[in-house]
């Protein structure tokens, strides 16, 4: 538990599920995952990809002319990072700028190498633009902000070490207020084929072809997805969305680089600390990692079971609907964990169905990267 709430004053996204908040709730309600075929390495990949519309935007921004060199990945987070700051009411004197990214300049990276494969030479633009600081570089003086700014890369919890790194500050007092997010534009050849060599990758080709929270399945069903989200925080007690009364955070000892025990240690202390001296009962639901994996799905229902033992949350996970957007996953959980305590309306898995019993109070939000950290958020209406 917080010794001070953290307030949650706006949030922007852009994913598969839309960019507005009416579009994104409008499609977790629909029993369809939002899928498409992606052409790359001479065969089709299902994918969760930004709509033609979305894209559209994204190219209106790349066409400033101080942009025009930059990532995907920077132009998603400039497009959530303009519409968060655009929703808020409080004085932001000093905000802080905090992106992340897993992946970073995907796209750009892979096209500079293969020039430089092929030429023995680089663009000039190809330093600064591959480089993981300029997302938030960019956002802050896009924004004209006048705080800290800061870029990192821990793997698919990413999204949410932001918001660890950002409670830090506020805490602190360092910083009134803080613009923190992630960004990932993934969906390239090399890293679906590095998903593709992990064994990962679902072979499904039907409608619901990752098959996240299906504790009985015997193949691995990850789907990779793009989007960003950003979210403005301060310590300020008005006109904010849901507050953050709890985080946690851990690691474990692995056994490959890949790995996470059995039973999730990480997973165990990062929920233990986030809930702190709260009633175990007092938990409504978990909005899990989750990713479509067999041993990741498994072992994360492990630790719940742990540390809640038989009375266990509510369970879900959204990956089933719009696919792992690595450094973007657990900010994605965090809105439709405020969307469902908003709405006081659960949404559960099509392969773990649950209805809600009584009224959503709070919600924890987990994400776990490769390197075996786990972050936990707990959010309270």
């Amino acid at each position: 538990m917080l010794k001070q709430p953290v307030y949650i004053h706006s949030l922007a996204s852009i994913s598969a599920l839309g960019s507005s908040k009416e579009e994104v709730w409008k499609n977790y309600l629909h029993p369809k995952a939002l899928f498409s075929t992606l052409e790359a390495n001479e065969k089709d990949y299902l994918v969760s990809k930004l709509s033609i519309e979305d894209n559209a935007y994204l190219t209106k921004i790349a066409l400033e002319s101080k942009y025009k060199h930059i990532d995907k990945t920077v132009l998603l987070g400039l497009a959530v990072a303009r519409k968060a700051i655009s929703q808020i009411e409080i004085g932001m004197p000093d905000l802080g700028v905090n992106f992340s990214s897993s992946r970073g300049a995907t796209s750009l990276f892979e096209q500079y190498f293969e020039e430089f494969y092929t030429t023995k030479k680089v663009t000039t633009y190809t330093s600064p633009a591959t480089t993981l600081g300029n997302i938030s570089s960019w956002i802050a003086h896009d924004l004209q902000t006048r705080g800290p700014e800061l870029s990192h890369s821990i793997t698919c919890s990413s999204g949410l070490h932001s918001i660890l790194n950002a409670i830090a500050w506020l805490q602190a007092g360092l910083v009134h207020s803080f613009l923190v997010g992630a960004s990932e534009a993934p969906l390239t050849p090399f890293t679906l084929a590095q998903l593709e060599a992990l064994k990962v990758y679902t072979q499904e080709k039907n409608d619901l072809p990752c098959r996240a929270l299906d504790f009985e399945k015997t193949k691995n069903s990850m789907v990779l997805g793009e989007g960003a989200v950003a979210i403005v925080l301060s310590l300020k007690d008005s006109t904010y969305l849901a507050k953050i009364v709890g985080m946690g955070y851990a690691t474990e000892v692995l056994s490959s680089a890949t790995s996470i025990s059995s039973e999730a240690e990480c997973f165990q202390k990062s929920m233990k600390m986030a809930i702190g001296n709260l009633p175990l009962e007092s938990i409504d639901a978990i909005i899990m990692h989750a990713p479509g994996t067999i041993l990741g799905d498994q072992s994360e229902r492990e630790a719940i079971v742990k540390v809640f033992g038989q009375q266990q949350p509510l369970l879900t996970s959204n990956k089933w609907k719009v696919g792992h957007t690595f450094a973007t996953s657990g900010l994605l959980s965090i809105e439709l964990a405020i969307l469902m305590l908003e709405k006081q309306q659960f949404i559960s898995s099509p392969f773990y169905p649950q209805q809600i019993s009584k009224p959503l109070k709070r919600i924890l939000v987990n994400a776990v990267g490769f390197g075996g950290n786990a972050v936990s958020i707990l959010i309270e209406k």
